[in-house]
């Protein structure tokens, strides 16, 4: 085993650091790292935190902290801040609001920029929620940036999507759009003691009522993909979670003075034990397990080509200039220059001692 991967499984907080730091530069031996740690993971549950700008997210991941660390849980954090366009800097701010748990050995926090990737998530968030889980953690918090109305990434990562709002975010028009409100699990109406938090939970009421005559009507459940991004259930009596699919909950929460915080933590905790204990639950987690394989796939494979193919493509970029071959004849060439490159077997597989 990896000597970083062995410290990492005995706690080491340096060693931990260490790990996170290559795995979000791609750096070393990285990858034999995250081999290693695999199957020591499994264990952590993984809440996502999202929402549009100044809703509050890092503050009620905060006061998240301090409640999982009440119920002597070991907590990770994983807070995402966007690197800018221009200069490719990112402040990585969202832990100021976290200072608190700073001393706390059971509490790990890690800022990462997106450098670049969509989605409210950066490339190596995956990963470092991985080796945060072999280090021990029974929650793993991932707080994504500022994200708009389709940035949906972290429903691939989380077992739960808390999606964080406040009032004054618009009309009952603008929550029955499709996109991020789509995805929640749970809403965080956060903020609610200012004006509008009613008219902000009734427009949240609205949208999941309307979602669920959409989803009875199709015949389909609605879900965190085109086959079946949500589904949704409410408690079974005695408290058992009740099989069938999953209605999004609603809690109001002031984080700055930490109100309504438990509750939305028993919500949280009731999504949880759905998703960890019905058959509809269970379809869930590996339809998230499918789409997380895709984008390691397709990132395997875009790496891959990239480093096979080298001047071929810079070729095809001048010839596509040139207007001497259309976009779509070019990529086809590549494909298939690929594949003799033996780095993909003709019927598209990998073939034997090539591709990743």
């Amino acid at each position: 085993m990896h000597p970083i991967a062995e410290k990492v499984l005995a706690r080491d907080t340096r060693a931990t650091a260490r790990a996170c730091r290559l795995v979000d530069d791609r750096a070393g031996d990285h990858a034999a790292i995250l081999k290693d740690l695999f199957p020591h993971t499994g264990r952590a549950w993984v809440l996502g935190v999202t929402g549009n700008p100044g809703a509050g997210k890092s503050t009620l991941t905060d006061r998240l902290i301090g409640v999982f660390r009440k119920q002597d849980r070991r907590v990770a954090v994983v807070a995402v801040d966007p690197t800018s366009p221009f200069t490719g800097g990112a402040i990585l701010g969202d832990r100021i609001r976290m200072q608190a748990h700073f001393s706390d050995p059971d509490v790990f926090i890690r800022s990462l920029a997106t450098r670049g990737a969509l989605g409210g998530l950066s490339r190596s968030a995956v990963d470092i929620a991985r080796v945060l889980d072999a280090w021990g953690a029974d929650v793993v918090l991932v707080e994504t940036v500022g994200v708009g109305q389709d940035e949906l990434e972290i429903t691939r990562m989380a077992h739960t999507t808390l999606v964080v709002v406040a009032p004054g975010m618009g009309d009952e028009v603008q929550a029955i759009k499709a996109g991020i409100l789509e995805c929640a699990d749970v809403f965080a109406v956060n903020k609610a003691d200012r004006d509008g938090a009613d008219a902000a939970v009734r427009d949240l009421e609205l949208m999941i009522a309307l979602g669920g005559e959409v989803a009875s009507a199709s015949g389909r459940a609605r879900g965190h993909s085109a086959a079946a991004l949500h589904t949704r259930a409410s408690a079974a009596p005695g408290g058992s979670p009740a099989e069938g699919p999953w209605e999004p909950a609603i809690a109001r929460t002031v984080a700055t003075r930490n109100e309504g915080v438990a509750a939305l933590v028993d919500r949280l905790e009731a999504h949880r034990a759905w998703l960890f204990g019905t058959e509809a639950g269970a379809a869930r987690r590996e339809e998230r397990l499918r789409e997380a394989m895709h984008v390691q796939l397709r990132d395997a494979l875009t790496d891959a080509a990239l480093a096979a193919l080298g001047p071929a493509l810079d070729a095809a970029v001048h010839a596509v200039a040139r207007r001497e071959v259309d976009p779509y004849t070019a990529s086809e060439r590549l494909v298939e220059a690929f594949r003799s490159a033996g780095a993909l077997a003709p019927g598209g597989g990998a073939a034997p001692g090539g591709g990743p």
